[in-house]
């Protein structure tokens, strides 16, 4: 236990240095933008006003509101005391909404998107490239083929071909939203139901790209296990082929784990433009709404969000990385 624990502080203390630098980015990135996007707001509020000075001072006070008045380092000390105290101030595009409330409207809407599919696709890819590497024959020369193709295709290329083929030509889904535009939320079944049909396209756009990518890989490492000597000398020993396929498909999902980790992170910047290929209520149209507005404190909290989740989804999966497999724990008993 003693080499696990210090596995998992080494694990954590490269999660916290990676997440102080995500909080310096997220903060500096935005308001290298162009523009002023206190002006927007002060254009809509002065609509009529034809006193100079009165503008002048509508925009002073949404200046020092947005505490755009002064330094950047003080600016971002403010910043970090308002985000440990749960407050991300006001949205500047969508004012006088606050970035919390604009973030609870949408986050859940990706999280129930993005993790689902992306571990979908991991199992069915994994059990694909497994059985690829297992049966071998027409099913090997079937599933290599069309994983090769799909995992060339960008998540935002496979919702476009989706959109397409679905929603314009068969109309058998709705190319946008997450629910019909008419229906109001709630609990009915009729919501419900609506919600499951806006789905179905941005869910399998999302997993048709993480199964061919999976399967290529897990193909590729189950072959390896299985022309390895443990196999060999297991089999002339007479030990029975399930038992010994069991151990070969255990060692060689462990690089597909960290695949996982991988492939979480590349998947949810391309998932987020999927969101906007299909106008789904996600992270995804929360950032174009920002950036498009120039909304510094919407933009610095969205990202910080996703960089957070993307950062414990390959925390977590390190953390059953190193009980899986026993090489870890015997390296840093050394």
């Amino acid at each position: 236990m003693k080499g696990y624990r210090r596995y998992f502080l080494i694990k954590l203390l490269w999660f916290v240095v990676t997440l102080v630098a995500a909080f310096i980015l997220n903060f500096i990135l935005p308001r290298l933008m162009p523009g002023d996007p206190v002006a927007a707001i002060v254009s809509r509020l002065a609509q009529g006003m034809s006193n100079a000075s009165g503008v002048q001072a509508i925009y002073e006070q949404y200046t020092e509101l947005f505490a755009l008045d002064k330094p950047m380092i003080q600016q971002f000390f403010i910043y970090m005391g308002n985000i440990f105290k749960g407050d991300f101030g006001y949205s500047i595009s969508q004012y006088p909404r606050t970035v919390a409330s604009v973030l609870r409207a949408s986050i859940w809407w990706t999280i129930a998107l993005q993790f689902p599919a992306i571990i979908a696709g991991w199992l069915i890819g994994n059990t694909l490239g497994a059985l690829a590497a297992y049966l071998r024959g027409a099913f090997d020369k079937v599933i290599m083929p069309i994983s090769i193709f799909v995992s060339n295709l960008p998540a935002f290329g496979m919702a476009v071909v989706l959109l397409v083929i679905f929603g314009v030509s068969l109309k058998w889904f709705p190319t946008s939203g997450g629910y019909g535009f008419d229906l109001i939320p709630n609990f009915s079944w009729n919501f419900v139901k609506s919600v499951i049909v806006h789905y179905q396209l941005p869910f399998w756009s999302i997993v048709l790209i993480t199964i061919g990518g999976q399967a290529i890989g897990m193909r590729s490492m189950s072959i390896y296990e299985l022309n390895a000597d443990y196999v060999k000398y297991s089999r002339f020993l007479g030990i029975k082929d399930r038992k010994i396929i069991g151990y070969v498909f255990r060692n060689a999902m462990l690089p597909q784990i960290t695949g996982l980790a991988l492939s979480i992170g590349t998947m949810v910047g391309g998932a987020l433009v999927a969101e906007i290929i299909f106008s789904y209520p996600g992270l995804g149209s929360t950032i174009l709404t920002a950036v498009l507005g120039g909304d510094y404190p919407l933009i610095s909290a969205t990202t910080l969000i996703i960089t957070i989740m993307v950062l414990a989804a390959n925390f977590l999966i390190e953390i059953v990385y190193g009980f899986l497999d026993p090489r870890i724990k015997a390296a840093q008993a050394d």
